[in-house]
């Protein structure tokens, strides 16, 4: 899909208010939910093609874990990981939304090429070529707030008021965009759930909604999905029994202005929609 007409309305939530949903493919050996990992293309396109079919309507391909305390890998081994991905999603799913989860411009580039349509950038820019790269495709991009990187971020976290702590941050990579002359309607904010929070941080910015976006144009967008938040909330240690924390989070969405949700369980997301849609 590389025409903005078509991908444009897939960034804001869809007609009945429940958000987009964006099915996680991890390209990585060591993502934190390891049922979500994928060791090769072809699995890779068969679980695109299977949460496309279960309602996905996006993709978001990623080579690189950025759970708490994960190392960075080599820009060489995250395009090799991800990029051949793409280019064969994009060959099964023509018409199909695929962002490229990378903080690098360069990796970002080469996906592009390939076929992404968006870039999901959990840095919020820290790559300087990213702005630029972004401006040059004319393409969509999300930039999440993390406290530190990867390796420190729950390295004891902290802010003075959490939510306009990450509004502030959040606007500074906004107002980079838009210098560049990128409309804000096409720039997705993301708090960053899990990255460089506590409990009571991650809570404040899921209640606050879209309290945490600095244009009221930009789209918003959740990542919930599974994360260490179930653990110190629910008690649940493992990642396999944390898909009703999940959906419970995924229910208020969309009284939240929730745009789109980035989650592993795609049926279970669309399941839990319609039900509510119908009961509404």
């Amino acid at each position: 899909m590389t025409d903005m007409a078509d991908w444009r309305p897939m960034l804001i939530r869809r007609n009945d208010g429940f958000p987009r949903i964006m099915g996680v493919l991890n390209l990585t050996p060591d993502s934190f939910h390891k049922a979500s990992r994928l060791d090769s293309t072809e699995s890779a396109v068969s679980r695109a093609i299977e949460m496309v079919g279960q309602g996905a309507d996006w993709i978001d391909i990623g080579g690189e874990s950025t759970r708490p305390g994960a190392a960075a890998v080599t820009v060489e081994e995250e395009v090799a990981r991800v990029v051949p991905v793409v280019r064969a999603v994009r060959k099964s799913l023509p018409s199909t939304c695929i962002s490229i989860d990378t903080r690098r411009a360069t990796v970002a580039s080469e996906a592009l090429d390939a076929g992404a349509d968006m870039v999901n950038d959990v840095s919020a820019l820290s790559d300087t070529e990213m702005a630029g790269l972004v401006a040059q495709r004319g393409c969509p991009i999300c930039v999440m707030h993390m406290q530190g990187t990867p390796e420190n971020m729950q390295n004891d976290p902290s802010y003075e008021d959490v939510v306009g702590d990450v509004r502030r941050s959040l606007g500074e990579a906004v107002s980079a965009l838009e210098e560049l002359g990128i409309d804000p309607s096409v720039i997705i904010a993301d708090p960053g759930i899990g990255f460089g929070k506590t409990l009571e941080h991650n809570l404040s910015l899921l209640s606050s909604g879209r309290e945490v976006v600095p244009d009221e144009k930009m789209p918003l967008m959740w990542g919930v999905s599974r994360k260490s938040m179930f653990s110190n909330l629910l008690g649940r240690e493992s990642t396999d029994h944390r898909l009703a924390g999940t959906l419970g989070v995924a229910a208020r969405a969309k009284d939240k202005g929730v745009d789109i949700i980035r989650v592993h369980d795609v049926e279970e997301h669309a399941d839990m929609f319609a039900a509510m849609g119908a009961l509404r």
